[in-house]
């Protein structure tokens, strides 16, 4: 019947989209290479991680795909749907977290999935969810209003209301209660969705899957032959904590994959190669380090933002 839940073709395009990114990422790191790691599941499945370190301009980098199997869903995942409690499953995904060595150029995380709960497709419960966000570490204007322009053309042939509210969920969703503020500056998050039938949804994972390069190639390009500075480092290293408290105290992904009995290794691909946590840090007042905090990391509409040609950092 046309509009059922199809996950062979989900799997399919996913497939594709984790050798398109891995190509691209590939042709900036030529004498890296990725290490390609196929798994299995226990209970079904498995998946395929690609996983790149040591480049000169990715210091770690993963591309994850995965199709899993299980005989419940775990809490992480049924803890809002009492209906699916007890039901078997499958989750399909790719997942992208880019750690890069510079630290003038963000850290980026993606993913796409699709979960499907049930059997038969008349008693099959099924929702797409995914989305993107940049976490800058030195704050470029430009960067932010491209990276957000491009998401939200990603979702204007889906409705005009579409990229403001992902963008309201991505906010909310990518927030560090304990340290009262956002991990980054956003981008677009969305969960539970099914609107108008499996191949209008489709479509729309297939928009943001499809995004995602054009939204974070070009702010590497324009990055990464700009020289920094060992302090620099050492403040990316900070701000990478947060990155690690976020992954590990909230992220419903990684949740998802520990409870349902997920490879450990490719779940932790997202955590940072080097990291550290200073006692009671405050950025001297007035730098580049305080402005993170004080304007880049404060939520606003970047893509409505007119963008001059101010090369570093400057406030609009």
């Amino acid at each position: 019947m046309p509009g059922e839940p199809d996950i062979r073709t989900v799997t399919g395009y996913l497939k594709t989209l984790q050798d398109v990114i891995c190509h691209s990422l590939g042709t900036l790191e030529p004498a890296a290479g990725f290490c390609v790691d196929g798994w299995e599941h226990p209970a079904g499945g498995g998946g395929v991680s690609r996983v790149l370190e040591m480049g000169s301009v990715i210091e770690k980098g993963g591309v994850n795909f995965s199709h899993v199997k299980g005989e419940s869903l775990p809490p992480s995942a049924s803890q809002d749907r009492p209906e699916i409690v007890g039901l078997p499953f499958e989750a399909t995904g790719v997942s992208v977290v880019i750690h890069p060595r510079s630290p003038l150029i963000p850290t980026c995380h993606m993913n796409v999935r699709f979960f499907c709960a049930g059997t038969g497709a008349e008693r099959a419960v099924w929702w797409f969810g995914g989305g993107y966000d940049l976490t800058p570490y030195y704050g470029f204007v430009d960067d932010c209003v491209h990276w957000h322009r491009t998401a939200r053309d990603a979702c204007n042939a889906f409705g005009p209301g579409v990229y403001p509210k992902l963008k309201r969920q991505c906010d909310d969703y990518f927030f560090i209660a304990h340290r009262n503020e956002p991990r980054g500056i956003g981008g677009i998050f969305f969960d539970d969705w099914n609107h108008d039938g499996f191949e209008q949804a489709f479509g729309f994972l297939r928009s943001v899957g499809d995004s995602f390069l054009p939204a974070y190639l070009p702010i590497m390009e324009r990055r990464k032959d700009i020289s920094w500075t060992p302090a620099q480092r050492e403040f990316q290293a900070y701000r990478r904590g947060r990155y690690v408290e976020f992954n590990l105290v909230y992220d419903r992904g990684t949740l998802f994959g520990l409870q349902s009995g997920g490879r450990t290794e490719s779940i932790l691909m997202s955590l940072p190669p080097g990291v550290r946590w200073s006692y009671r840090y405050k950025a001297p007042p007035g730098s580049e380090e305080a402005r993170l905090t004080e304007y880049f990391l404060v939520p606003r509409d970047w893509a409505c933002l007119q963008v001059p040609d101010i090369g570093r950092s400057g406030e609009i």
